[in-house]
């Protein structure tokens, strides 16, 4: 039972060193509302997993996006996803999990074999995409980002 105890402790204090409150007598950063529409789905039911990350030196490593969201179809082939993302640069990919064993199925050589897109519409061909290519600007104006899972 401790071991469980501290386990859950441990987790609980990973989770909450990743959330850092504003400092007292500091305003909190401007954020902007951001619709993320994610059109031509493959799938009405399988669950679309929205990576965003604001770290140009993050992007695409495993665990290092600054949000993740989740969102099913709910029987449409397109998704509305409102979000408030502070001011800077972004950039999004997203996964569609087909099978629903929550990972990114690849084949032999590493390459996605479920669905997946990045903002800005970047089709990679032989590399993943650079931040750069996928960026868009937060910056007080409510923003639509559309993005096409059709390959």
């Amino acid at each position: 039972m401790n071991l469980l105890r501290i386990a859950l402790l441990s987790t609980g204090s990973t989770l909450l060193g990743a959330w850092t409150p504003a400092l007292p007598g500091t305003a909190p950063a401007a954020t902007s509302l951001v619709s993320v529409v994610v059109t031509d789905l493959p799938s009405t039911k399988a669950t679309v997993k929205l990576y965003f990350y604001n770290v140009k030196d993050n992007f695409l490593k495993r665990g290092s996006y600054t949000l993740l969201k989740y969102v099913k179809p709910a029987g449409s082939r397109q998704i509305t996803l409102p979000v408030d993302l502070p001011h800077g640069e972004w950039a999004v990919a997203l996964t569609q999990d087909l099978n629903n064993n929550d990972l990114v199925d690849k084949n032999f050589m590493g390459i996605p074999t479920e669905p997946y897109a990045f903002s800005n519409n970047v089709r990679p061909k032989l590399a993943p995409p650079a931040f750069d290519e996928c960026k868009f600007l937060v910056n007080g104006v409510s923003k639509v980002v559309t993005i096409s899972m059709k390959k």
